[in-house]
């Protein structure tokens, strides 16, 4: 697993490194069950606070993506199918408002939106 973190970026590191566990946890790239780096560890490779990290952990396994077991660390969680759709349909929403605030803005009819989304889509199959 390979975490990159911008010290640039308006998003929180802790933020940043917890979007990147995600993205790999939801992409297969981390498969149920598989043991993430240690607290310890992960900061000591990123160069950043273990506390930083633990928060990132911590937030994860609210969310259900990560399991902790004392003693032995962080594992993947069974996936949560449902969850995932139901982050990755929230997600889609606030993209779906963008375009429709930026449309309002630039005087898009709602035709137009449908033609370019009906455009993406064919493109895709």
């Amino acid at each position: 697993m390979n975490i990159i973190i911008s010290n640039n970026s308006s998003v929180p590191i802790y933020e940043q490194i917890k979007n990147a566990i995600k993205d790999a946890i939801i992409s297969n790239e981390l498969k149920e069950e598989e043991m993430l780096p240690s607290v310890r560890n992960l900061a000591n490779d990123l160069k950043i606070s273990f506390l930083t990290v633990k928060k990132a952990y911590d937030e994860l396994e609210q969310e259900e993506f990560i399991k902790t077991v004392q003693g032995k660390g962080s594992f993947v969680a069974p996936k949560n199918l449902e969850l995932i759709k139901e982050e990755k349909l929230k997600e889609i929403q606030d993209y779906i408002e963008k375009v429709y605030n930026i449309s309002k803005i630039a005087n898009i009819s709602e035709d137009e939106v449908k033609e370019l989304f009906k455009m993406i889509f064919e493109e895709e199959i």
